[in-house]
């Protein structure tokens, strides 16, 4: 890379936020020079997680790995302790067998770092160059491009039920323990499932839409939500967002005036954000601490 090259905070699509630890300053107070390619490396994770590919697993698949060819930082300024700093990152060139990227570290609207990272796609065995697969060279193109990069589907357990199955096991049996008689019931075969594949096909994302009956003598239907999950590795990418959205737009369409749900109250935040709120005392289900939470349609018709 040379230092003709210019980037602006409008050049990039992914950003990772951090704050300057103490252990990352050195003897000058300012940090250390080769802790700006770790916030490069913070900062792919985001990236592979913006594609919805959870990268160990997804280089599994596609039957190679990405090596460290070239990395290179250009200084323009200094970080400090307890800085905010971020960190922009894009795919400038998929090559045959190489990919690059371009990073920079910003302290508000000051260029601090520039970097430039270059991959090579390997046999992970004998880490011979290989040509990067069709699919991840779309993928970034894609993504980079700004159009989407993964499948949401609403629709019955019949239709999406084999693949939302396998991630809920994943989610609530394997990684939190939940009882597999206190997850499967009979509600799935009359709730409206929610679905987000990546492009490799795997499901990634899930949730599910049930309808209770009115009160008696009230018209007024209500929505719960439920079984959201979403891939460990993918956490924080958005995708139960877009989960939740979706099923609450279900929810309107067929005129349920509020939807609710238990929230597990370690993501109390996440529904909070989402329009969601908290209502009645913390409470335990399946061994775990929930919140119940609700949002009311009647706001969304209103605003729309």
């Amino acid at each position: 890379m040379t230092t003709s090259i210019s980037l602006t905070r409008a050049d990039f699509r992914l950003w990772h936020r951090l704050r300057v630890r103490w252990a990352e300053v050195d003897m000058q107070k300012i940090v250390f020079n080769g802790h700006y390619l770790m916030y490069f490396d913070n900062a792919m994770g985001d990236y592979w997680r913006a594609l919805a590919f959870p990268y160990e697993s997804g280089m599994q698949q596609l039957g190679g790995d990405l090596f460290v060819k070239k990395a290179s930082v250009e200084y323009h300024g200094s970080g400090r302790y307890d800085d905010v700093l971020e960190v922009g990152l894009r795919c400038r060139r998929v090559g045959n067998s190489s990919i690059t990227f371009d990073g920079a570290i910003f302290r508000g609207d000051t260029l601090l770092v520039i970097g430039e990272l270059v991959y090579v796609y390997a046999n992970p065995a004998s880490q011979t160059p290989q040509a990067v697969p069709a699919l991840l060279r779309t993928l970034i193109d894609d993504f980079e491009a700004g159009n989407p990069i993964v499948n949401l589907q609403t629709g019955t357990w019949d239709a999406l039920g084999p693949q939302a199955a396998a991630l809920r096991e994943a989610v609530f049996v394997q990684e939190q323990g939940i009882g597999a008689d206190l997850e499967w019931d009979g509600a799935d075969a009359t709730a409206v499932h929610a679905l987000i594949s990546n492009r490799l096909g795997v499901p990634v994302a899930t949730g599910r839409l049930l309808q209770s009956a009115p009160e008696v003598g009230r018209t007024e239907r209500t929505g719960r939500i439920g079984r959201m999950a979403v891939s460990r590795p993918l956490r924080g990418s958005r995708l139960g967002r877009d989960v939740l959205h979706a099923l609450v737009q279900v929810a309107q369409a067929r005129g349920d005036t509020e939807v609710f749900l238990h929230a597990q109250c370690t993501a109390e935040g996440f529904y909070a954000r989402n329009g969601f709120t908290a209502r009645g005392p913390v409470f335990e289900e399946a061994g775990i601490r929930h919140i119940e939470m609700a949002k009311t349609l009647k706001t969304l018709n209103a605003s729309a």
